[in-house]
């Protein structure tokens, strides 16, 4: 059983590396419109730069996943930029950085915010919701990125009824369009939708489901991980990687649902030991955790220092499990 890890959006060992440089309305709405524009561009060229600077940051250190900031283009879904026409402006720079990233071989992705809700009963937000993955999609498109790049999604809210809006999301989902709807992967929440629950709704649409293990233990459902755990790997049956989860460590135990600076090795090594009893297939893991890259490396070079005979590490980035 094979495993790599990757992280989430910006390195702390990669010097003036930003990817998520940018500005807010009321800043720009400051400078002169003529400009509004050429500032933005200019901007999202030092994300795209960066961007690509990380990617080879990464691959030097045999990290072959990472989540790119869903912040590259400035303001890119505000109404008051509506009819920017960004993609013919950055096309060139994006065509570069997708060049990077096939070249080299790694999975990327994305996690677009919070704000967007399939299951959202008003309709601007379900709008909104849709305008904002349409840029994502964009964006990975220009990149020459196959629909291998997936747009990492929760189900939403409540609003009071489960089932209805549950109902809503599976209508949100029919709404999109085949080139988002090919994006997204499903993602277990902290508060409402269990991995159960994301698990039955993954299946009933046919789309791959992210297993968050620290979410996972803040909102468990009825049955033991143990039980789903395979069931939840085969949502990924059919596509070019193995099954992708997420994990990261509590702040604390006053403070649970937060995530830690860096990763417990032992609670990792018990899930990672968990899945290659009840499975073994190959996974690649995203670190979530505060310091980045950082806590990616701390805990290689942890699992390198428990001696455990069962683990071999092969990089900085993965490792082997008999």
């Amino acid at each position: 059983m094979k495993v790599n890890l990757g992280y989430v959006a910006i390195s702390l060992k990669l010097k003036d590396s930003s990817p998520n440089r940018t500005t807010t309305f009321k800043n720009l709405s400051k400078l002169d419109p003529s400009i509004w524009k050429k500032k933005l561009s200019d901007l999202a060229i030092m994300n795209i730069e960066n961007t690509e600077r990380i990617i080879r940051y990464n691959n030097a250190y045999g990290i072959k996943l990472y989540r790119m900031t869903s912040k590259i283009i400035p303001l890119a879904t505000h109404d008051a930029l509506k009819g920017w026409e960004w993609e013919d402006e950055l096309k060139g720079s994006f065509e570069l950085l997708g060049t990077t990233i096939k070249k080299l071989g790694i999975r990327v992705s994305a996690h677009p915010d919070h704000f967007v809700l399939l299951n959202s009963p008003r309709e601007d937000v379900l709008a909104s919701s849709i305008k904002d993955l349409e840029y994502h999609v964009k964006m990975f498109k220009l990149m020459g990125l196959s629909n291998e790049s997936k747009l990492v999604m929760h189900i939403g809210g409540v609003y009071g009824n489960k089932k209805e809006a549950i109902e809503r999301f599976y209508k949100g989902f029919d709404s999109l369009n085949e080139d988002i709807k090919e994006r997204i992967i499903l993602e277990n929440d902290d508060k409402i939708y269990t991995a159960e629950d994301v698990l039955s709704i993954s299946s009933n649409i046919s789309v791959p489901m992210v297993l968050d293990v620290h979410h996972d233990r803040c909102n468990k459902g009825e049955n033991n991980l143990e039980d789903i755990l395979s069931s939840i790997y085969d949502t990924w049956k059919g596509r070019d990687y193995p099954p992708k989860i997420h994990f990261s460590s509590p702040k604390s135990e006053s403070d649970f649902r937060a995530h830690s600076e860096y990763i417990d090795k032992d609670s990792f090594i018990d899930f990672i030991e968990l899945s290659k009893r009840v499975d073994g297939r190959d996974l690649d893991v995203m670190i979530e955790a505060k310091k980045k890259d950082l806590s990616l490396f701390k805990l290689i070079d942890d699992i390198k220092k428990s001696k455990n005979e069962k683990i071999s590490v092969t990089s900085d980035a993965s490792f082997d499990v008999k």
